[in-house]
């Protein structure tokens, strides 16, 4: 019997896309060979790349101003190919640090741009999302970054903010495919695949095509969009296991109803264990601002925290793995990517009733 994994990334992937590629590992639909091991060049994987970016612009519904890049690596990467592509050296960038994720994404961007911290939650803990409306942007910005959603303090962006004529970009790692978002109003959303479309490995990037006309920095060609997007994302050989992985992932999201019928899901899902959490007397808590708590990801602490191993060791033997918060934060993290059923927020639900009850 598989666990109900509610690791953050690597993340649970769908059992019947998991399913598929054990049947097709040795024998890839009747070539002789292994997908992994049939050239990246070669029709059999040429005609599975085509596939997933056909299916993921309609899964996302993008259009067709927009180029579709899939790169190895996470976002961490694509964190320093973007001021390297879209800005000039030395131009400012605007960045607004709602956690973890977004201070990463100026580390990468230092050595490129000069970063403007427009908005920071980091002095309330990031609990919550400056207001749009006390952001300090630049006049002349190469773009305004935000994480959409915040993986390790659970907060996330429920609006699109306005900025204007600048061009929006956005780490959607997270929450990716979780509900219907309107492509048009970011220049870029990027993201690491493996949360909800596919495994860790290969990461994707949306780009409006005019900004692919910036003439950004000097830069290597490995290191340019427009190089990829020359080469259908194949400048250098891709990993292809995983970019076959996603591609199955999203063919299984438009099969189960697309965007719309996820989002519908994953907010009961998150209601229900916010439930929990917010009923259990103090037991447990999030530390979250309601209105910006995040779907995808659920941070919760225990009152006692000599408790979290008990908590941790009950867990894994209900078969329910990856609940131990990340290291910045400590405590207790649930991820309800897509591919968690709504059975297993309920397992998660039941056993933290049981294990208050037992220690409360």
């Amino acid at each position: 019997m598989r666990a109900f994994n509610f690791s953050a990334g690597p993340a649970t992937l769908p059992e019947p896309v998991l399913r598929q590629a054990a049947e097709e590992m040795l024998d890839f639909r009747g070539v002789g060979a292994s997908i992994v091991e049939l050239s990246h060049r070669g029709a059999e994987f040429m005609a599975v790349a085509a596939q997933a970016e056909a299916d993921l612009r309609t899964l996302l519904s993008v259009p067709e101003d927009y180029a579709v890049l899939f790169l190895s690596g996470g976002a961490t990467t694509l964190q320093a190919l973007l001021p390297m592509n879209l800005a000039a050296a030395g131009q400012a960038a605007d960045y607004v640090v709602t956690g973890h994720w977004g201070k990463t994404a100026i580390k990468q961007a230092r050595p490129y741009v000069s970063v403007n911290i427009a908005a920071s939650g980091e002095a309330d803990g990031f609990r919550g999302i400056p207001p749009r409306a006390g952001w300090q942007l630049s006049a002349d910005a190469a773009y305004v970054h935000i994480t959409a959603n915040e993986t390790i303090h659970g907060v996330e962006f429920r609006d699109i903010p306005e900025v204007g004529d600048v061009p929006l970009v956005a780490d959607f790692s997270s929450s990716i495919a979780s509900e219907p978002v309107d492509v048009r109003r970011f220049g870029v959303i990027y993201g690491g695949a493996q949360k909800n479309l596919g495994p860790v490995g290969i990461s994707f990037a949306i780009v409006r095509r005019d900004l692919l006309q910036r003439e950004g920095q000097s830069r290597a060609d490995i290191f340019d969009f427009r190089s990829h997007l020359a080469k259908d994302s194949m400048l250098n050989t891709p990993p292809t296991w995983n970019w076959y992985l996603l591609g199955l992932t999203v063919k299984w999201m438009l099969a189960e109803g697309g965007v719309a019928e996820f989002a519908r899901r994953n907010a009961r899902k998150a209601a229900a264990l916010y439930m929990a959490i917010d009923g259990s007397g103090g037991f447990y808590r999030n530390e979250v601002d309601p209105a910006v708590r995040s779907r995808m990801n659920v941070p919760f602490f225990l009152r006692d925290a000599a408790l979290d191993k008990a908590f941790l060791d009950g867990a894994k033997a209900a078969r329910l793995i990856g609940l131990k918060g990340h290291r910045a934060l400590g405590g207790m993290r649930a991820s309800l990517y897509n591919a968690m059923p709504e059975t297993g927020v309920q397992a998660l639900i039941d056993f933290m009733d049981d294990f208050a009850r037992r220690h409360g």
